[in-house]
């Protein structure tokens, strides 16, 4: 059950529309749903503003359906991470409004238009195209928690001429991700450019010496640039939720 499912159950309680008892009936799931396997978060989106996230890592095909059931039986929007094709196609077959895709590896299941709640526009970058699935799980999460999007792709130092004819899209951010692998000097160029919160995702795209994402998380970690803040490697969607955060409480 979201804030505002919850919140209009309270008011025709008031209005005697609803009965005592029929609304206790209705929240006798809260705080959270026993599965066995899980326990499914209801309460989330009450202390955070977003609903619990399902990460599909090592999880069953039924394990993750249950899961995205729980959620959308209270009315709340289904967010999926880090889901395998055969895991899209198991998903999609059982509830067919969801949508995944294979290249953030995401799975979404909306059963109306979020709300834009934030106040400005994440602009979600990358250093090249090999980033991308790490830059879409970050963009498909910033947009289910309610955020403009606008994508910069493949502007890496290797062309900085590509970057910088998207200088006014940069410095109309509200907040920047910059998602990069090799040696991460992305978040350095772009920090030394605007004056916008900059989060920083390492990915692990690179040749033998970059240590599959050590290279370029210890390069963002080090940036020179301030206003640089980092995830871990491969984390476009902690980027985006880190994000989403600023933007909506951008005071």
């Amino acid at each position: 059950m979201n804030p505002a499912a919850i919140r209009d159950l309270i008011e025709r309680v008031r209005t005697r529309d609803v009965g005592v008892e029929e609304a206790l009936a209705e929240l006798k799931d809260l705080p959270f749903a026993e599965l066995g396997f899980a326990k499914v978060d209801h309460h989330r989106a009450l202390r955070t503003g977003f609903p619990e996230v399902v990460l599909g890592l090592d999880k069953t095909a039924e394990q993750i359906i249950a899961i995205f059931q729980e959620i959308d039986s209270r009315g709340q929007v289904v967010l999926g991470t880090r889901l395998s094709p055969e895991q899209g196609d198991s998903l999609t077959e059982s509830i067919p409004e969801v949508k995944y895709d294979s290249v953030s590896r995401t799975a979404v299941l909306l059963r109306s238009v979020p709300e834009i709640t934030g106040h400005g526009t994440i602009v979600i970058t990358t250093a090249g195209t090999s980033d991308l699935p790490v830059a879409e799980e970050a963009a498909v999460t910033a947009e289910v928690l309610g955020n403009r999007v606008e994508r910069i792709y493949d502007v890496g130092v290797a062309g900085v001429h590509r970057l910088l004819s998207h200088r006014e899209a940069l410095e109309a951010a509200a907040v920047i991700i910059v998602v990069a692998g090799m040696e991460g000097a992305l978040a350095s160029v772009i920090g030394g450019l605007v004056s916008k919160p900059i989060i920083g995702v390492p990915t692990s795209v690179g040749y033998g010496a970059a240590f599959g994402g050590i290279a370029a998380l210890l390069g963002m970690l080090t940036s020179c640039a301030s206003g640089v803040t980092v995830v871990n490697i491969d984390n476009g969607f902690g980027a985006a939720y880190a994000a989403a955060m600023i933007n909506r409480n951008p005071e």
